[in-house]
């Protein structure tokens, strides 16, 4: 309320504007919420937070006494902080995706899965709570989660294949992930239910199903069945022990496909080239992530969610997937093969999967 009644006219802008003279650099006045954009909420708490020692200075003019009873109380303060804390990491990662100039399909699951364990921290740090504004705080939070479980469920099995195959295509980063995921729940990742092996045996499958097929003339055979309907059982589930779940598992109990009758004989070349695709995505997934050069250090003090992911990428060197395997296939590597797959994957945009 006080932003509005500060940048009503002129003249109080101007007079907010003078309270900040020879005490900062760049005067600015408070902003407003706007509900189609995205990170208005937090960029008006931050900048109320900011300006408050300015704004309780405005409010001394005899002339604005009567709204001095809005200035937010210091109990009212700490909340704001702690929703600042709350909704960074969400900044963070809007800005992430939506400013990069380069491939981001392979950060979805990583961002998911960061801003569930975000959220369950916060919940964790509030649930005994018994302050009034602290539980009523907890209660956003997991509304807040349950909104992005529910997007995060309604994502399919051949889109939830799709994020997966992208996921381990990063070099840097390839099966890491999962097997952060298998140690932090005392799994051994070479189990047969295991994260990694899970998803490096479906990775495997899709390279044979969705390339190596197509060059050995192989029928693809299609299920008129529906698969589960969205990811949980393959991702969400697998992650809580719960789920093997395997989306080439083309079983069904009428066992009506659908079946060429004519198939062309294999070709040699088209043997051999499905050969090496296969023999690329064992090596690759067999070998340790790649090691960015000329990185650099990334500044702790930036990498918390209180900057512009920008701001922070301009102090070291992002690795860019798309140069390394551009380079795979202009050298023609050992993963030159497996460049195609990239390319295939990395063409789709994450918002339209």
């Amino acid at each position: 309320m006080l932003a509005v009644l500060i940048t009503l006219t002129a003249g109080r802008r101007n007079e907010f504007i003078d309270c900040q003279k020879a005490k900062v650099r760049i005067a600015v006045l408070p902003v407003m919420d706007v509900k189609t954009r995205w990170n208005s909420t937090l960029e008006l708490v931050e900048r109320a937070y900011r300006l408050r020692e300015f704004t309780r200075e405005w409010l001394k003019n005899p002339k604005y006494s009567d709204y001095r009873p809005l200035f937010t109380t210091q109990d009212e303060w700490t909340l704001v902080k702690y929703v600042m804390e709350v909704l960074r990491p969400f900044r963070y990662w809007t800005l992430s995706m939506s400013k990069r100039h380069t491939v981001t399909l392979h950060n979805v699951i990583t961002v998911y899965n960061d801003m569930f364990d975000h959220m369950d921290g916060v919940m964790r740090a509030l649930a005994k709570k018994k302050t009034e504004w602290k539980e009523d705080l907890f209660f956003a939070v997991k509304c807040a989660r349950q909104k992005l479980s529910k997007y995060y469920t309604e994502v399919t099995p051949t889109t939830g294949m799709l994020l997966i195959t992208a996921h381990i295509l990063d070099p840097f980063r390839k099966l890491r992930s999962f097997r952060k995921w298998d140690k932090g729940m005392d799994i051994n990742p070479e189990d047969e239910t295991s994260y990694t092996t899970q998803y490096q045996e479906a990775f495997l499958k899709y390279v044979e199903n969705e390339y190596c097929a197509k060059h050995r003339r192989l029928p693809v055979i299609k299920s008129d069945n529906t698969l589960n309907n969205n990811l949980s059982s393959f991702e969400m589930a697998s992650r809580s022990g719960q789920s093997s779940y395997d989306p080439y598992d083309l079983s069904s109990d009428d066992e009506e496909y659908l079946m060429p009758t004519n198939v062309a004989e294999t070709t040699p070349g088209r043997s051999d080239h499905a050969a090496r695709l296969l023999t690329a995505a064992r090596l690759y997934l067999n070998s340790p992530p790649e090691l960015p050069q000329n990185w650099g250090q990334i500044n702790p003090n930036l990498n918390d969610y209180h900057s512009d992911p920008m701001a922070i990428s301009s102090t070291f060197r992002l690795p860019d997937i798309t140069d390394w395997w551009r380079q795979q296939e202009e050298t023609h590597s050992k993963y030159a093969d497996l460049s195609n797959v990239a390319r295939d994957v990395f063409s789709i945009i994450p918002h339209g999967v």
